[in-house]
């Protein structure tokens, strides 16, 4: 997906004009405040806040003591996934006590990728070709915290299997009975877009005829409060504040999203719902060219951008948003758009906007997030505002390029040329993921007539 900065005409041309296109055919996740990508979306659209106060009740349940709650570095604000202790173990074949050794995150996110396959109109195990999943997690919490102390020795073997972050995939893989390549991606906060471009790859190799991509990260227990330090990257107030003058950090959240993805001409022949297309896509890695091993770089940015735009084959001048990845912290932000005004240049506009505000900064899983709200305002004409900006943070050098954050829902309507989008994530440790998206095409008309078949879909006959 990365020809050396060529147009795609040149790439080959006997190949039809959408041949390295992939279509986003299918979504699923569970996100703070939302348990589905509907309920994420209608949340967007009306401005909900992910990121809420904690109680005392909240604190008492977490067993944080009466000291603990009078350091004043103490912030009371989370953004909470309900239900991580819910699993239909029947359903994929667990016993109880096969379910209590798993992670929450590899059960939460096989339920999505169920899910994802459900929402493209697939068949687990009868997909018609092989499908590959492409996942990472964060770090099992769960094994560390709840579990510790509290398994003999004959339980290693399946603790390890259940909680480390090499089965994430392979389990979906078993489960579902996927034939195509399961890999683990594990690239800190960018992995889930790097699975994303990795399944992106596989499918135009013809590794596989589908790809589940995504991530997921839930700490467990789910903490209701953190403490911030100087100088961390956190929100010593609890509100992440994307590209906005009082902008103090982030706030990190719990949550999963998974992917389905075809290439788009087998999904335009299937009739396939297309949420929005994948024109191209870039991974790359900062180097050393920074202050240190954590910090992000102008660059490394500038570049991953430039190599997805190339592999696209489209003008910047034709994105009208850019999904950042909008951290709020006061290095990262103006680090971010420095760097999209390298890729874009001074002139035209385009809306900038971070997902993060609203929900929190999902770890693993948050570029699939960033991708999926930024699909779905392709999908349905409207780019939902960015929580808690007012004025610009000085710092972030707008008047150098063509961004503005978008502050209110703001409608996105179809004109002469596709509407198209970016997505960025970056990861600790330098590697940087870049995604162009476009409106899908229209589909075709349909040409039957008199009764259809409504399909639907359960575990059993019952």
């Amino acid at each position: 997906m990365e020809p050396d900065n060529a147009p795609r005409s040149q790439v080959d041309p006997n190949l039809s004009a959408s041949a390295l296109d992939v279509a986003i055919v299918g979504m699923a996740g569970r996100f703070p405040g939302a348990p589905s990508v509907e309920a994420l979306w209608t949340r967007l659209a009306d401005g909900a806040e992910g990121i809420l106060p904690t109680t005392d009740a909240e604190l008492d349940a977490a067993g944080v003591d009466p000291a603990a709650r009078r350091d004043p570095r103490l912030v009371r604000a989370a953004a909470r996934l309900e239900g991580i202790e819910r699993f239909d173990a029947a359903f994929f074949g667990y016993s109880p006590r096969e379910a209590a050794a798993i992670d929450p995150q590899h059960r939460i996110f096989l339920e999505c990728a169920w899910e994802a396959m459900e929402d493209a109109g697939r068949v687990p195990g009868a997909a018609g070709g092989p499908v590959g999943v492409f996942a990472g997690t964060g770090m099992s919490t769960y094994l560390l915290h709840v579990l510790r102390g509290g398994a003999d020795e004959g339980d290693s073997m399946q603790l390890t299997v259940g909680n480390d972050k090499d089965y994430l995939a392979t389990r979906v893989a078993y489960k579902l009975d996927l034939r195509g390549p399961a890999v683990g991606v594990q690239t800190a906060c960018s992995t889930s877009l790097v699975a994303v471009h990795l399944a992106c790859q596989s499918l135009l190799e013809y590794g596989c005829d589908l790809a589940l991509a995504g991530g997921v990260s839930v700490r467990a227990p789910q903490p209701p409060a953190y403490r911030w330090q100087e100088g961390s990257i956190l929100a010593p107030d609890g509100v992440c504040r994307a590209f906005d003058a009082r902008a103090g950090g982030t706030v990190f959240g719990n949550g999963a999203g998974v992917v389905a993805l075809r290439r788009l001409d087998d999904a335009v022949r299937d009739g396939d719902h297309v949420y929005a297309v994948i024109r191209g896509s870039a991974v790359n890695n900062d180097g050393a060219r920074k202050v240190g091993y954590t910090a992000p770089s102008v660059e490394g940015q500038a570049a991953v951008v430039r190599a997805a735009l190339a592999a696209a084959g489209v003008p910047p001048a034709s994105i009208g948003y850019v999904e950042a990845h909008g951290t709020g912290t006061p290095l990262g932000d103006p680090i971010e758009v420095a760097a999209l005004n390298q890729a874009f240049g001074a002139g035209g506009s385009c809306w900038l906007g971070s997902v993060k505000p609203s929900l929190g900064h999902l770890d693993t899983a948050a570029g699939v997030t960033g991708l999926i709200k930024a699909a779905l305002a392709l999908d349905r004409g409207l780019i939902p505002a960015t929580l808690h900006h007012g004025a610009p943070n000085p710092d972030v050098p707008f008047a150098e390029g063509p961004f503005r954050v978008v502050t209110a829902p703001t409608p996105w309507p179809r004109g002469g040329a596709p509407r198209r989008a970016g997505v960025s994530s970056f990861g600790i440790g330098g590697t940087n993921a870049h995604v162009v998206l476009e409106e899908a095409p229209a589909p075709a008309p349909s040409a039957s007539a008199g009764p259809q078949l409504l399909v639907v879909s359960a575990r059993t006959a019952a």
